[in-house]
């Protein structure tokens, strides 16, 4: 138990929790304003779409589009809302995703491309210092380069 307790006193100290729940708060708040989107804004264009191409008034198509008894009716325009809004957070989350892979390989990259700071001797083939002009292992002279 006490290992247990040690394991998520590490994982709390990581930052993982916070970033876990700034994501959360972010998700939560993003699916608001599609949720939003769909439901003000795309439900009403697809059912003006409809009413229009089929030639019957908004509040027919609204009628048409529940099908079940009328306390209980099955909508259809919700659904393809649904769908719109998955749709669109799914894509969302791919470029979230995408943007932190690359802010994530252009960090790697400049770690790899870090000069290095040692080289090998040519004589004792030992490691020693970039700057060094003697090796401290055999003392042969080294090139300035």
């Amino acid at each position: 138990m006490k290992k247990f307790f040690g394991e998520f006193k590490e994982f709390i100290s990581r930052g993982n929790v916070l970033d876990l729940a700034v994501g959360v708060m972010i998700g939560g708040a993003f699916n608001a304003i599609v949720t939003a989107l769909c439901e003000k804004i795309i439900t009403p264009l697809i059912n003006l779409i409809i009413g229009t191409i089929a030639g019957k008034s908004i509040e027919e198509m609204t009628s048409m589009l529940k099908v079940g008894p009328a306390d209980n009716p099955i909508d259809f325009g919700a659904f393809i809302a649904a769908i719109i809004n998955f749709i669109i957070m799914a894509f969302i989350i791919f470029l979230i995703v995408k943007g932190f892979n690359k802010l994530a390989s252009l960090k790697k990259k400049e770690e790899i491309e870090e000069a290095p700071t040692t080289k090998v001797c040519p004589f004792c083939c030992s490691e020693i210092d970039i700057k060094a002009t003697r090796c401290p292992h055999c003392t042969s002279e080294l090139d300035k380069k």
